[in-house]
């Protein structure tokens, strides 16, 4: 019995694969197993190859994915190709028997330096570019189990079972998949009819097709004897919600009072505002919580400044955004550092520069976050490296603007956006709304009242005057270029940042994981949280004793409390997806601790267990200063 499968679903883009994911995963969940699910894909619409890659733990939810897999279900013969080294020995592929005679040089679709570097491990292998040879390889040399049948005659079956036409059949193809890592796990049918009951809510007759088509996938697997024993899921009984991060941090904003959000679609914020918009046209109305204004603009300035208008008037919103539309949101954030505007920027790296990859990750954008916009002015820089932790963050997040009156970016990245997670319903107990300094009435209010850091906030619409300018000004915010007054004010919205680190507790800035005690420590941020946790904890049952730090206040920067780690031991290793190692320049700049050692990724693809466990060993062991880590299709 296994405690732990890892599986590949890979199909074309627009074929269904972030559906059967989405299926699987919710089935997985309501069946007590933990599962996370990571989504690659192409940035075009439809017909480049795409994958999830989905794994389930009996006992615990899982932090991230690992490799090799133990199933990959394949909906095409490029995802064959392409995913036949990540499948282990011993392992199972289910496939659709009539990609047999397909050819390597006949996919168009393959980026052609993709189909040179797979031409060349078939032909150092003795394999021709067919697609029966590399199966004949697979079955003879790592004792891989096959399982093939022809996908249109299921579908065919189910059509004529229920009288309609074999074009309208098209739309289950991906439930093959569904369907083959059902039976393969050998997994409860109801849970499973449960997940499509809510992915079609109110369509039964999908449903209805979908189990069936699931049925005769069963069949064929169960003749084939193609299984694999599953532990039963030991989660059982506990409420857990299904989430994504872009989900999560959508889920957050709400129960953290925001009332308006702004965005320009971009991959991947878009799919947060757009849950955002479900939200405000359903469960606010339903349950009188108030209004929820969610507005698409026609541009990404558009976004930000009318996420700080709405600030103004006293609302708590935020605009969504990735790279390159945060680059556009400079000025206005200038103008919000200018006004102590407290707003807030939810920011989803990718891999830049430019349009760069549009739908890959990164953490390239560091420095963006922190150093954005013309002149100097306070903003705090917040990084999630989980759905959990985003939950929590995008509240933080606006407390935080409020208490201060500044601009708040909640850092996060494409794989915690794309990444599908069973998690613990987040402890409402736990959470505080904190608006800071509000005033709703004053005679002769100054906005920018020079006698404390934190001004009386008034909203615009109530009965004080106020102005603001993009200018220097003064306590009223009227314009002023007096020398004495530029350098009050100058002093009074930096020095905010100061106020930020005295009062935040530590477990807000910096989280750590491991051993108390360790021998080596790893610093990262952001997604990388999950691998190194993970392999921390596994190196530890390899006699390797070690400590991850999770840095979750990127500005200020924690300097006190990280120094405070770093002191303890030599063998300090930085982790995370950029070239040059940009948490290591932080730590430098910040603290004066210069960190020699770095595992980094810049491919565009997640980073995974396996990568980190091999790499924190060269370097203690080889003594490598630096690892490149390449795995990801």
């Amino acid at each position: 019995m296994n405690d732990e499968i890892n599986i590949i679903l890979g199909g074309p883009q627009g074929g269904g694969i972030d559906t059967s994911m989405s299926v699987i995963v919710r089935g997985l969940g309501r069946s007590g197993y933990g599962v996370i699910a990571e989504r690659e894909y192409f940035s075009n619409i439809a017909g480049r190859h795409s994958y999830a890659h989905i794994r389930i733990k009996s006992s615990e939810i899982p932090l991230s994915i690992r490799y090799p897999v133990q199933l990959l279900a394949s909906l095409d013969a490029e995802t064959i190709f392409v995913h036949y080294k990540d499948v282990e020995e011993g392992g199972i592929l289910i496939y659709n028997k009539s990609d047999e005679e397909k050819k390597l040089s006949e996919i168009v679709s393959l980026e052609e330096s993709m189909r040179e570097k797979i031409s060349k491990e078939l032909e150092e292998k003795g394999i021709s570019d067919k697609v029966s040879s590399l199966l004949s390889f697979l079955e003879n040399e790592r004792k891989i189990k096959l399982v093939s049948f022809n996908y249109n005659e299921i579908l065919r079956r189910i059509a004529e079972m229920h009288k309609l036409p074999l074009s309208y059949m098209s739309r289950y193809l991906s439930s093959i998949l569904v369907g083959a890592v059902w039976s393969v796990l050998e997994l409860n049918l109801d849970d499973l009819m449960y997940s499509y009951s809510i992915q079609f809510k109110g369509r039964s007759d999908r449903v209805q097709h979908n189990i069936e088509l699931v049925k005769e996938v069963g069949k064929i697997v169960k003749t084939n004897n193609a299984h694999i024993k599953l532990e039963p899921g030991k989660l059982k009984g506990s409420k857990r919600l299904i989430v994504s991060g872009n989900d999560i941090v959508a889920i957050g904003k709400i129960v953290g009072g925001e009332r308006f959000e702004s965005y320009y679609p971009i991959t991947p914020a878009v799919d947060e505002c757009l849950l955002l918009e479900r939200l405000a046209y359903s469960k606010f109305q339903d349950n009188n919580l108030g209004n929820l204004l969610v507005l698409q603009t026609e541009d990404e300035i558009a976004a930000a400044t009318s996420a700080i208008g709405a600030a103004l008037a006293g609302v708590r919103s935020s605009t969504s955004t990735s790279g390159p539309g945060f680059d556009l949101m400079a000025e206005s954030i200038s103008f919000a550092g200018m006004n102590e505007v407290p707003f807030v920027i939810t920011f989803y790296q990718r891999a830049g520069p430019s349009t760069g990859m549009a739908t890959r990750g990164g953490q390239g954008d560091l420095f963006t976050a922190i150093f954005s916009g013309h002149g100097e002015f306070a903003r705090v820089v917040l990084s999630s490296g989980d759905h959990t932790e985003a939950f929590y963050d995008a509240i933080e997040a606006f407390n935080i603007a409020e208490k201060y009156q500044l601009p708040v970016i909640h850092l996060l990245d494409k794989f915690l956006a794309n990444t599908l997670s069973v998690i613990p319903i987040p402890e409402l107990e736990k959470v505080s709304i904190e608006r800071g300094i509000i005033v709703n009435d004053t005679k002769n209010y100054k906005r920018f009242d020079l006698s404390s850091l934190i001004s009386p906030r008034a909203f615009i619409g109530s009965n004080s005057v106020m102005w603001y300018t993009g200018d220097e000004h003064d306590e009223i915010g009227h314009i002023s270029e007096d020398p004495e007054n530029r350098k009050k004010m100058y002093e009074k919205r930096i020095k905010k940042l100061e106020l930020v680190s005295k009062e935040t507790p530590e477990d807000k800035k910096l989280s750590i994981y491991g051993s108390e005690n360790f021998d080596f420590l790893l610093l990262g941020w952001g997604s990388v949280k999950g691998a190194s946790v993970e392999a921390i904890k596994e190196l530890k049952s390899e006699g390797m004793n070690g400590a991850y730090i999770n840095v979750k206040m990127l500005w200020p920067f924690p300097s006190e409390e990280v120094k405070k780690y770093l002191k303890i031991s030599e063998d300090i290793i930085a982790i995370d997806y950029t070239y040059d190692s940009l948490i290591s320049k932080l730590v430098k700049m910040s603290s004066g601790i210069n960190i020699e050692k770095s595992i980094v990724k810049y491919n565009g693809r997640p980073i995974t267990i396996d990568e980190v466990k091999k790499s924190i060993k060269l370097i203690l062991e080889k003594r490598e200063k630096r690892v490149v880590l390449e795995h990801g299709a």
